[in-house]
């Protein structure tokens, strides 16, 4: 993990050169623009942070290995999926806080019975709210979380396809 967290310290250092760099881009005056001298600097710190990064970050990535088991695993019972229900439940036409508190009294029910969202039954859910009479119980799926989220860069197996195409023909036409 040297490397991941490591290019994580070093992500911090280029973030703040962005944000120098757009804070002297903000309110130019219409005049010589001299001050634009102080964005060489960042630029060229960040061009050398990433070429020693990239390499290493790129070597870690091809040689790591995920367990997919302790992965899914550890998403069991923890309520990542509370906000598709709130989203369902907005759909639908509730207003956000009345949504929100819906799905909070629905973990609470669960953390009373020591149960995940994904255990509870679709009648269940309907006691909270009929909008969510016959959804709810599938949203509340990690899979559906998942594969709901098609835009672009999102986490659905298309949307993650695209993005892996786009990154190789990026990298193709910078080889």
């Amino acid at each position: 993990p040297d490397v991941a967290e490591l290019a994580r310290g070093k992500a911090g250092r280029v973030i703040g050169n962005l944000m120098g760099t757009l804070a002297m881009l903000k309110s130019l005056p219409l005049a010589y623009n001299k001050d634009m001298q102080e964005d060489k600097e960042p630029l060229f710190d960040t061009v050398d942070t990433l070429r020693s990064v990239l390499p290493a970050f790129e070597k870690t990535i091809a040689t790591a290995s995920f367990r997919r088991d302790r992965m899914t695993a550890s998403l069991s019972r923890d309520f990542s999926t509370a906000t598709d229900i709130a989203d369902l439940l907005v759909r639908k036409g509730i207003p956000f806080r009345e949504a929100h508190a819906t799905v909070g009294n629905i973990v609470r029910y669960c953390e009373d019975r020591k149960i995940g969202l994904e255990d509870v039954d679709s009648s269940t859910l309907n006691s909270f709210a009929h909008e969510l009479a016959g959804d709810g119980a599938d949203i509340a799926s990690i899979q559906a979380s998942v594969e709901a989220r098609r835009a672009r860069a999102g986490t659905a197996p298309s949307a993650v396809a695209d993005q892996l195409k786009r990154a190789k023909n990026s990298m193709e036409k910078f080889r």
